[in-house]
């Protein structure tokens, strides 16, 4: 019996990660697909409270089965397991995105907020990410990595409530290294906001500001990238500090 695979993104049904992620998949079990019917990227784990979800057959991909949903990437997911297929999936799959999602920046991802909820359901599950904003980027060599990642991970014993974090360079085939496992870099974004005045002058904001890498680590995420690796990290739920705990047993509270 061939696995079912799930697949998701945060860029939209329509993106063409989706297609190239989707175009893997296929080669290796029965395929469903839900995805938003609108861009959803730096959503985190958002999930809809305030209004309805809705799902809606979509056709773009002849011979699969596959829905639009108004909602987020982690809705998807939800929806996916406990009205559409009304079991849980033998592995989740989310991407490709337009765009990396190292470091900290999991912390904002649909896309890997997607596997996240996969892993907190004790799925096994993928987030993929080509480091290439561009619209109408090459997935080639991402779709390289996907088969060899995708192909091991139905082959081996899938760490339990754990989902993988691949990045993949904007490089062709043969730049390619081989593949990294890695831990996330300690990176992060120094926020400011682009101010500008309406037609009511009025002000409003635009987010932006640079992302700056502090971790001199050979082990990270980024290294593996700018150095022509692809990079998997192993990424959790649970964000306790556990180093800590001791630490401030002995607060006075």
């Amino acid at each position: 019996m061939r696995p079912l695979i799930f697949i998701t993104n945060d860029d939209g049904i329509s993106a063409k990660g989706i297609k190239s992620l989707i175009d893997v998949a296929v080669e290796f079990g029965d395929v469903l697909i839900i995805a938003p019917d609108k861009p959803q990227s730096g959503m985190g784990h958002a999930i809809t409270i305030n209004h309805p979800l809705r799902l809606d057959s979509s056709r773009l991909f002849e011979g699969l089965t596959a829905f639009t949903c108004t909602g987020t990437p982690v809705d998807c997911v939800k929806l996916g397991i406990y009205e559409v297929m009304h079991r849980k999936p033998d592995l989740i799959v989310s991407g490709f995105n337009h765009g990396e999602n190292t470091s900290t920046n999991v912390l904002y991802s649909g896309t890997m907020s997607a596997v996240v909820e996969g892993a907190m359901e004790n799925i096994p599950s993928i987030g993929f990410s080509l480091c290439d904003f561009d619209a109408d980027a090459d997935f080639s060599e991402a779709q390289e990595i996907a088969r060899k990642v995708i192909r091991k991970s139905l082959d081996s014993s899938f760490p339990s409530h754990v989902c993988f974090n691949v990045n993949i360079p904007k490089l062709k085939n043969e730049k390619i290294k081989g593949i990294k496992i890695c831990r996330q870099a300690h990176a992060f974004w120094e926020d400011r906001f682009d101010k500008r005045m309406d037609q009511f002058n009025k002000p409003y904001y635009w987010l932006t500001g640079d992302f700056t890498n502090a971790d001199a680590g050979e082990d990270t995420d980024l290294f593996a990238l700018e150095n022509g690796y692809a990079s998997i990290v192993p990424t959790q739920f649970d964000m306790t500090a556990y180093k800590v705990i001791d630490e401030i047993k002995n607060w006075e509270i």
